[in-house]
């Protein structure tokens, strides 16, 4: 039982989160671990929570955002699986807000509503061209590689000599691996079978890390970095010039141990000598893209001023010098961060692409008051920030806050959705059918040497679940 229920609830707590990607997933687990076990009775007494997601498939970006390549990172989904098969929770699936429910309809039969939909879009470079053909975002190249079902269609050509990814995180870092890596490496990841057709006919030989400031600020992690430099097949370039570093970014290195790992990687790196591979992934540091060149409506080069950096430890900021050039490319992919969007009914501050928010309580606007009943989790509540397990403290931050205002609920009715679902022709798909894809997708994959070949279309799946369940 949550602590703090009143004790006039004769009903269970009906809580909807809408996301069932990891910030859902953790609140839920957050949730469950201040309920205590279920009864065994009655399991679902006094709590319900439905984990709602607008695709079939659960765990959102560990499904569509974690490199095919990083199949130890997935195994994540493990500690959610556990969440789902908690007789107080729900998992349904291909139920969307905005299109098969309103947020009208959730308050009307949950107590508490939680919004974790996660960064749907991507912040833009704002340079003219990058709507040309061969420009694309690292969200759906990501999406596009992983078998996401909105991305399926993602006009991607691979038939240039050379890419430049702009961004210094490590979604930068995946999407120049798997451009840059051999496909047949891929050959036995869960990767889409229509992406890899097309990595297995790509002329790409230079691959070019487009970074605004210096190797002190540069945000992935030395793994993910040190990785690159074991690639088969693959030179990584880096000019030892660009290593050398501004009075702020000396002191910032100082501060940082993982910045430190890094230059100690970036520098062995420019002390390499070419093995001659067929394949260069170059890191260009101290460049900000300025357009995006074009010919015929698609790329051919990305536009380059190279920067000075300036600031002290803490601030320091990249600033132009005027000298430009033009680096020939066919491909431009920007990795410079994920964007929330808004939710119909849902406040949202646009600058900073977030639902406005006090530790999880939704506000009516920024700097606004509390919205009772209604919660935000993850990127929607914090930003694009951090990596897979950043949602563990966030969902645990959510649910305090939750069960904080749980004594000021009034016990109105709430009736269980299933009826407004059936009412609207809605048939979600639960946890036991996402289980029988998720049998099926490992048999497919088994038969090819693979951990899984996913389904990719939303119609594949409905269909496979039409058929005899699998045993």
């Amino acid at each position: 039982m949550l602590p703090g229920l009143p004790r006039s609830f004769d009903r269970p707590l009906r809580i909807a989160i809408v996301g069932a990607g990891p910030a859902g997933f953790y609140t839920a687990a957050a949730l469950l671990a201040q309920a205590g076990p279920a009864s065994a009775s009655e399991p679902r007494d006094r709590l319900q929570i439905d984990l709602i997601d607008r695709l079939p498939t659960p765990y959102g970006l560990v499904r569509f955002g974690v490199a095919p390549d990083h199949p130890k990172i997935k195994e994540v989904v493990r500690v959610f699986e556990r969440v789902a098969l908690d007789p107080r929770v729900r998992f349904l699936g291909g139920v969307e807000l905005g299109r098969d429910l309103a947020v009208a309809d959730l308050t009307a039969h949950y107590d508490q509503v939680v919004f974790s939909v996660g960064g749907q879009s991507d912040r833009r470079l704002g340079v003219p061209g990058e709507d040309l053909a061969g420009s694309h975002s690292s969200t759906a190249l990501v999406a596009w590689y992983s078998a996401h079902p909105d991305f399926l269609d993602l006009p991607v050509d691979l038939a240039v000599e050379a890419a430049a990814v702009v961004g210094a995180g490590n979604v930068a870092v995946d999407v120049a691996r798997i451009l840059g890596r051999n496909p047949e490496d891929l050959a036995s990841t869960d990767i889409c079978d229509d992406a890899l057709a097309c990595l297995r006919q790509s002329r790409i030989r230079d691959v070019h890390f487009i970074i605004r400031r210096g190797p002190a600020q540069a945000k992935w992690s030395p793994p993910e970095l040190k990785e690159l430099a074991h690639l088969q097949g693959v030179d990584v370039v880096v000019d030892r010039r660009e290593l050398e570093l501004d009075p702020g970014s000396e002191q910032e290195l100082l501060e940082d141990p993982q910045a430190q790992k890094n230059m100690e990687i970036l520098r062995a790196l420019a002390e390499r000598e070419s093995t001659g591979a067929p394949r260069r992934i170059h890191l260009r540091f101290r460049v900000s893209p300025v357009a995006i060149a074009g010919e015929d409506g698609r790329v051919t080069g990305l536009g380059l001023e190279r920067n000075r950096l300036v600031g002290a430890a803490g601030d320091v900021r990249a600033e132009g010098t005027g000298e430009r050039f033009t680096l020939p490319v066919g491909l431009v992919v920007r990795a410079v961060g994920y964007r929330s969007l808004p939710l119909a009914g849902v406040p949202f501050d646009d600058r900073r692409a977030i639902i406005p928010n006090d530790r999880g309580r939704v506000l009516d606007g920024p700097a606004g008051s509390p919205l009772p009943g209604l919660y935000a989790a993850g990127w929607v509540k914090r930003g694009p920030t951090g990596l897979i397990g950043s949602n563990k403290p966030d969902g645990t931050e959510t649910a305090t806050m939750m069960i904080e205002d749980l004594p000021a609920l009034v016990a109105a009715p709430k009736p269980p959705i299933d009826e407004l679902l059936a009412a609207r022709e809605l048939h979600p798909v639960d946890f036991a059918g996402w289980k029988r894809l998720d049998q099926l997708e490992v048999e497919r994959g088994r038969a090819a040497g693979r951990p899984r070949v996913k389904f990719a279309r939303i119609e594949e799946m409905r269909a496979a679940l039409a058929t005899e369940p699998v045993l």
